[in-house]
């Protein structure tokens, strides 16, 4: 029996925390390849959005195409919108500037203009395995020359189980 005036130990970090958040919201994505997720928040450590891959409102998940390769009109890549922009899309409260994103993918080049354009400062990403792609490649010369700040998330190894 511990003192009953002491804090718990084993909490989660805010890092552990918002990127769990992002990976859970990933979860809500049909993509049968890529579940990605974003959580963005603001300088005191509140969540203002949350975004995953996915098709835009209206389009239906079961009429447009996930295929990864094939005629361009007959694959995802016209049609699905990241997590990190619709994260940012998805935010009703005004500016984003100064903000945090949490996303479990590194940003696109077309993810870190809409970064950049909303004024997020900080992208904390999980995986990089597109590091060395053109994409990605000019998403961090875009984000090095705005003054966006990334970097990846270090994984504590801690085990999350949910009963829902």
């Amino acid at each position: 029996m511990g003192n009953k005036n002491m804090k718990k130990e084993d909490y989660l970090s805010w890092d552990e925390y918002f990127m769990g958040v992002a990976i859970l919201s990933g979860m809500r994505s049909k993509d049968p390849n890529s579940q990605v997720g974003s959580c963005i928040v603001s300088e005191d450590n509140k969540i203002l959005s949350m975004g995953y891959n996915g098709f835009p409102k209206g389009c239906s998940d079961d009429e447009f195409p996930w295929a990864r390769e094939g005629v361009p009109l007959n694959t995802k890549y016209l049609y699905v919108t990241h997590s990190e922009l619709n994260a940012i899309l998805n935010y009703r409260g005004g500016s984003l500037e100064g903000a945090k994103l949490y996303v479990s993918l590194f940003p696109c080049n077309e993810c870190a203009k809409a970064i950049i354009q909303a004024g997020i400062k900080t992208v904390v990403y999980d995986s990089d395995k597109y590091a060395d792609t053109p994409a990605v490649i000019a998403s961090k010369r875009m984000m090095d020359a705005a003054g966006v700040r990334y970097y990846q998330y270090s994984r504590t190894g801690r085990k999350i189980e949910l009963d829902v």
